[in-house]
Formats: structure tokens, sequence, C-alpha cells
């Protein structure tokens, strides 16, 4: 049914330990540090940002790869955390992923029925037969042909990879597909025919899409929502039309000022972000985002700003309100 709540997702954490030498303390990593969203079926959220901004740690999360540090997480109203062990499968089977490259998450020496066929092998108890009548259907789904089930990877270009990771991904009818950046290593020409293989599959299935990418210009065409993140941390989250008609948090506006557009209604002036992305093993005080910031001030340095409704969003910035009158001042020097 669609508009029914899947995934739910509250202060999602994710931290690592990592060691820095052999005389050096261990530091912690904090990878993911409190996302909160929910995600209904035949919806998709776009979760965006530079890279290192903790967009594929949270799909390994949702995906149940590995584990938060802290948090809550629920599929279908059930809380991960909390779930036994076989219940756990059955929620493994409800959420699948496609990974970014084609070429390196497909097993080179398995054949492509074997592969889509492989899910159905390990979570079910079909018969060979109806294993391979399923496999056949799927990929009929997705553009391929019969004659392909017996071919091997390397005998396919790169978006009929791609359209084999789909129908493996929805072998087990999943509730939720995360796609981490499915189209970034395709040739643009091949990106749209997978983005519209995409919607037409969620529309015929009633998915729920995790959509991680970098491109702006390719979640606008097919996001509900999205959900900016700077070092962990969401810095915009919205409906994808409010938020692509009017940013209103620095960062977002700057990452869609630097997206090329071949629509003049929606180019905006280029925004220079200066600085490169702090390092998440020494993350500086304050938001995040302030030592790049044009409108960072003194507070800005020393607390961070927490998300706050605001002109149909939320967005995490001490000064939204003065941003969007125009009465925010830059400023000459950024604080450190």
């Amino acid at each position: 049914m669609t508009g029914e709540i899947v995934v739910e997702a509250r202060d999602l954490t994710r931290h690592y330990s990592v060691n820095q030498g052999i005389f050096a303390a261990r530091a912690t990593v904090k990878a993911l540090d409190g996302a909160s969203f929910t995600l209904a079926r035949g919806k998709t959220l776009a979760v965006v940002g530079e890279s290192g901004c903790g967009k594929s740690t949270l799909a390994r999360l949702v995906t149940m790869i590995e584990p938060p540090t802290a948090g809550h997480l629920a599929l279908d109203g059930q809380d991960v955390g909390t779930a036994g062990r076989e219940a756990r499968k059955t929620l493994r089977q409800a959420v699948q992923i496609v990974f970014q490259d084609p070429y390196g998450s497909l097993n080179p020496r398995k054949k492509v029925g074997t592969i889509i066929e492989e899910p159905l092998i390990i979570n079910t108890d079909l018969s060979a037969a109806a294993r391979r009548a399923r496999a056949k259907d799927m990929m009929t789904k997705v553009g391929l042909r019969p004659e392909h089930y017996g071919r091997y990877p390397h005998m396919f270009s790169g978006g009929q990879r791609q359209r084999i990771a789909i129908a493996r991904a929805l072998a087990l009818n999943p509730r939720v597909l995360v796609a981490d950046e499915p189209v970034s290593a395709l040739d643009v020409s091949i990106q749209a025919q997978v983005l519209n293989l995409l919607m037409d599959l969620q529309e015929e299935f009633d998915l729920a899409y995790l959509f991680i990418s970098h491109d702006l210009s390719v979640v606008r065409h097919i996001a509900d929502d999205v959900m900016v993140m700077y070092l962990g941390r969401p810095v915009e989250h919205g409906p994808g039309e409010a938020i692509f008609a009017n940013p209103r948090h620095p960062y977002t506006q700057a990452l869609l000022a630097s997206t090329p557009a071949v629509d003049p209604a929606h180019r905006l002036a280029r925004i220079p972000i200066k600085g490169e992305l702090p390092s998440p093993l020494d993350p500086p005080p304050g938001c995040a985002f302030h030592r790049r910031c044009r409108f960072a001030s003194a507070l800005c340095a020393q607390e961070w700003p927490d998300l706050h409704p605001f002109d149909g969003r939320a967005v995490a910035c001490h000064h939204v309100q003065a941003i969007a009158e125009g009465t925010a001042q830059p400023r000459a020097a950024i604080p450190a």
C-alpha cells in the first residue's frame, strides 16, 4: 500500500575505532552521527552529499550489513535492534541493495541465471524449476532476454550488468531497495535508461527507494524527498521540490549551484565552497560546515545547530532565517 511507512530511523549513529599508528592512541571516526528519517512505500528518499559524508554508511545500516552504534532503526514497524535471529533474517529479505559498481558486484565465475537465483537458494525452499522461472521472470522485468540466462557477466555492458544486479535485488520481492550510487559508473547515455527502469519497477512493485547519490541532476528526477548530509549529519531534509526550487542551507545552496544544468531555469549563480571537507577523525567544533561557510559566525564555531522546521523542510543552520531574508552578511574571515 503506497504511503505505508516501511523504514523509520531515529538518530542513527555509526562510529568506528581506528588505529592511527603504533604509538598513537586509537581514534573514533564518526562516519554517521545522528540521521533521522522515515521512508514510505512507493516513495524515494535521496541522500546526497560529498564523498565521506556518511551516505554509504547509512546504506549499510539500513540493509543490516552493519549494526548501528546508537539510535533506532525499524523495518515494517519491527525494531531491528531487538529482533531475534529468525526475525532479522526475514527483515534482511525485505531490504535489498544495488551497489555502485556493476563490474565488481557480480561474480565473474557464475552465469547470470545463477547470480539471480542465489538469493532464492539461500533464503527460500523453492525448487530448481521455480527458481529458474523466477529468475527468467525478473530478467524480463529489467529488459534482459531469455538467452542471457546462461551467459557470464563479462559478456555484458555496464548498463546490462546493472540490470542484472537489479534483477538479483528484486528476486526476493523486497519492500525496500537501497540504491548506492547505482548509475554513477555508467555512461551518461545509459544512466537515463537505468533510472527510467528503476522508476517503472518502483511503480509496478510499490517499492520504497533509499537512493544514495552525489549527483543532484540525477536526484532531481527521481526523489520525492531529499536529505543533504555533511560530515555524518543531515543539514537539510525535506521535499525534493522545495529543496531544488529554494535551497535554504548554505551547503545545499553551494551543492546545487555547482551542478551543471542544461535548463537555464535550473541554473544558480555559482557559490564557491572554500577549503576541503574536514577529516572525520578531527571534525571542527560547532557546525561542521562553519570553516567553509560564507555566513559563519562565532556562534557557528561553538554550537552545532539542530535540525528545525523552516520553510517546509528541516534545516540545521543558526542563520537560516537571516539568509532567507537576505540580511545575513558574508564574513570576511571565517572563524576557526
